[in-house]
């Protein structure tokens, strides 16, 4: 899941340093549902930019070299890029059936045709469970579903592949603050931003929750 917030797929309606760690809330969530608590107006995690760059094919030695230059960037903009090369590499699949099915997942969630995307992204985890950002669209759907336990279920699934999946930490740390868990919200939001520094809002939930759950400096 991403931050971003362009429309009812994409904005901080739009974002999981171990996976262990990372997992612990996700687990705890999904073995033991919370009733979900009155909604405030949906915030999607991050998600990608509809134009993603071409990257190279050496994708694991790519994704380390591109995590290192997202730490060291200088500012904003180039931030921003190397973000937008992670995800291109998250999307990509070597399967041109997996391909099409993510696709039509996308434009199918973009027009808020929710069920069809759903059987879509069924189809597609079942044909690729290898493929990360299958479970990641799955647990953005389920999200807006409000259906927090499956969508810490996909969360875990992406997480285990993947533990420098700052959208998905990021999903984390929003489900556990509509369930009230302001504390593991806050720990979600920090491993994200660890990985992250330049996820557009999430500083400032960081700052917010950090002040409710350890309390202002005297």
């Amino acid at each position: 899941m991403r931050l971003r917030f362009p429309n009812p797929t994409g904005s901080l309606t739009a974002l999981f340093i171990t996976a262990a760690i990372a997992l612990t809330p996700a687990v705890a969530f999904a073995d033991d549902p919370q009733p979900v608590p009155p909604k405030r107006e949906k915030k999607l995690p991050p998600e990608p930019r509809s134009k993603l760059p071409k990257v190279g094919a050496d994708r694991s030695r790519g994704l380390d070299f591109l995590f290192g230059a997202l730490k060291a960037a200088p500012d904003e903009a180039s931030a921003k890029h190397v973000e937008a090369r992670i995800w291109a590499l998250w999307l990509q699949t070597p399967s041109d059936t997996a391909a099409l099915l993510m696709m039509r997942a996308k434009a199918a969630m973009d027009a808020q045709q929710i069920d069809v995307a759903q059987k879509l992204l069924d189809a597609l985890v079942k044909l690729r469970p290898d493929y990360i950002e299958a479970w990641n669209r799955r647990a953005t759907l389920y999200y807006l579903r409000n259906d927090y336990a499956h969508s810490l279920q996909d969360i875990q699934q992406v997480l285990v592949r993947e533990p420098r999946h700052f959208g998905a930490l990021a999903g984390l740390g929003m489900i556990m603050q509509d369930l009230g868990d302001e504390k593991r919200a806050l720990d979600a939001f920090r491993k994200a931003l660890a990985i992250n520094p330049h996820l557009e809002k999430v500083p400032e939930l960081v700052k917010s929750l950090s002040e409710k759950v350890e309390g202002r400096d005297i």
